[in-house]
């Protein structure tokens, strides 16, 4: 069943590169495509890079392949096509089919099932499987990586025709699918599964719980924002806990950001002024317009706030820089101080050439189908107005793949509104974890919505920082997060396991 990992997979890069680059030159207004806050659970510029871009997996993780189905719900010929889907294997702490022991299944996301994320952004498997005795089953969401449904990226990418098979639901039957598959080969029939996701692998993980209770027990969902769709949750949400974010750190810091706008206008306006915004950021190429730097500064405060993490704490480290600019400093200086305090040691700044990464390009389609989070700017900020507009967002997914989003979908597939009322009545084991320093955290579920449906949540925690692995210097806060959330999956598998006793009891 293993199955080495092959090169040639790798060989329509240059070609898929230069797709992604004509979809990222084709527009200039791409802010509500390409420049949504990202969902990634793994972010932050400020994180220690030899811990998070390990170079290889330890010798107990073990890469296999399913023969996955492109299209499970079709009948039509093609629907029966198939393809390689990668998922890892860790069973060095599982106890074994016999003993009913319990099986940990990671649900990737919108991006490459990589070694830093395996190790570092969802280190809460493995820094939990001894002690729940766990087979860690890691899942790559299709479309990724090495889970390529159409033979090249070429081919997957080619327009929306064979993109079509890139959705969420579609990605979940693939979960299920697996799961099932490596149950029955390791005949671990009783071993109660807990499906554990972050961000948009996070609302996955709720999603699959409520589609297939017959899967899995319980799922832990860590920053997962199922309800910011469809208008449940005010758009300018996440912006205003960006804000709160800056201004709890540093009133001085998030005037001097609010003020910032203005002042880049003025000095847009004047003569040569482009040029001198230029200077002042060390912009890799001259500026076309303020526009690019205010972007540039709106997605940086998003990220910095998104991922605002112990020890070091972003926010007050941007912050710190520009408060502590010298006092000759004009506001544009303290700002640009800022900015390297973020980004440390860089050549250059604003318009250097963008990540063409597959995950920029995957989640812009997911954007344009069915993710449709509508994130906007209005005044509750201490940015410019920038609101989110649907007819724009349309026509601008139509120039791109011919076909426009839909916005409804997600609310009517999977639900939202109303959701303490609606899930109450069927749904049960699911944790949603947030911090509520993380923006996202706005559309979460900050509420029990039954006795097992739960909010667990830490006020100074960030995007998915409870899955991240475990340090000897975390806060006491984010170590009673993680025991809290053991805990309640323990009681799960603890119930289940009962329950399954009794059947055994009754078929004996």
């Amino acid at each position: 069943m293993k199955s080495p990992i092959s090169s040639l997979q790798w060989l329509p890069l240059i070609i898929f590169l230069i797709f992604l680059t004509s979809i990222l030159s084709s527009t200039t207004t791409a802010t509500t495509i390409f420049d949504i806050p990202t969902l990634s659970p793994l972010g932050g510029i400020l994180q220690d890079p030899e811990i998070v871009f390990s170079a290889n997996l330890p010798d107990e993780f073990e890469t296999f392949y399913y023969n996955q189905t492109l299209d499970h719900f079709n009948y039509m010929p093609e629907s029966y096509s198939t393809f390689q889907q990668r998922y890892v294997i860790n069973s060095k702490y599982w106890d074994g089919a016999n003993r009913s022991a319990p099986i940990l299944a990671y649900l990737g996301a919108e991006a490459p099932l990589s070694e830093s994320i395996i190790m570092y952004s969802v280190g809460f498997l493995a820094d939990n499987a001894a002690e729940l005795k766990a087979l860690l089953v890691y899942l790559e969401h299709r479309y990724y990586g090495q889970s390529i449904p159409l033979g090249s990226r070429t081919e997957e990418f080619r327009n929306a025709s064979t993109l079509g098979y890139f959705n969420s639901a579609q990605a979940i039957a693939d979960y299920a699918e697996i799961i099932i598959y490596l149950k029955e080969q390791l005949q671990a029939q009783y071993s109660p599964v807990i499906v554990v996701g972050g961000s948009y692998g996070g609302m996955l993980a709720s999603w699959f719980r409520l589609k297939y209770p017959h899967v899995a027990i319980g799922a832990l969902a860590s920053s997962a924002p199922i309800l910011y769709f469809d208008d449940i949750t005010p758009q300018d949400a996440y912006y205003s806990v960006v804000t709160k974010d800056f201004r709890e750190a540093s009133e001085t810091c998030y005037q001097t950001i609010k003020d910032s706008w203005s002042a880049i206008d003025e000095v847009a306006s004047q003569p040569d002024g482009l040029l001198t915004l230029s200077d002042i950021f060390k912009t890799c190429h001259l500026l076309s317009s303020s526009s690019v730097l205010k972007q540039y500064l709106v997605s940086m405060y998003a990220r910095v706030a998104q991922y605002n993490s112990p020890p070091k704490y972003p926010v007050t480290v941007v912050c710190g820089a520009i408060d502590g600019a010298p006092p000759e400093a004009d506001i544009l200086d303290k700002v640009f101080a800022g900015v390297v305090a973020y980004f440390p040691n860089e050549t250059c700044y604003v318009n250097a050439p963008r990540n063409l990464s597959e995950t920029v390009v995957g989640w812009a389609w997911q954007r344009c189908s069915e993710m449709v989070i509508p994130i906007g700017i209005t005044n509750n900020s201490m940015f410019q107005p920038s609101p989110f507009n649907l007819s724009h967002f349309t026509e601008e997914c139509l120039s791109k793949y011919g076909v426009p989003p839909r916005p409804h979908w997600v609310t009517t597939y999977y639900g939202g509104h109303d959701i303490k009322q609606v899930l109450s009545g069927f749904g049960s084991n699911i944790i949603f974890s947030n911090g509520l320093s993380d923006p996202y955290s706005s559309g979460g579920v900050l509420e029990d919505i039954s006795d097992s449906i739960v909010a667990v949540y830490t006020v100074n925690g960030s995007h998915c920082l409870d899955l991240r692995r475990a340090n000897q210097s975390d806060p006491e806060w984010l170590v009673t997060q993680r025991r809290v959330e053991v805990d309640i999956i323990r009681g799960w598998i603890t119930e289940y396991c009962s329950s399954h006793d009794d059947l055994l009891t009754a078929i004996i």
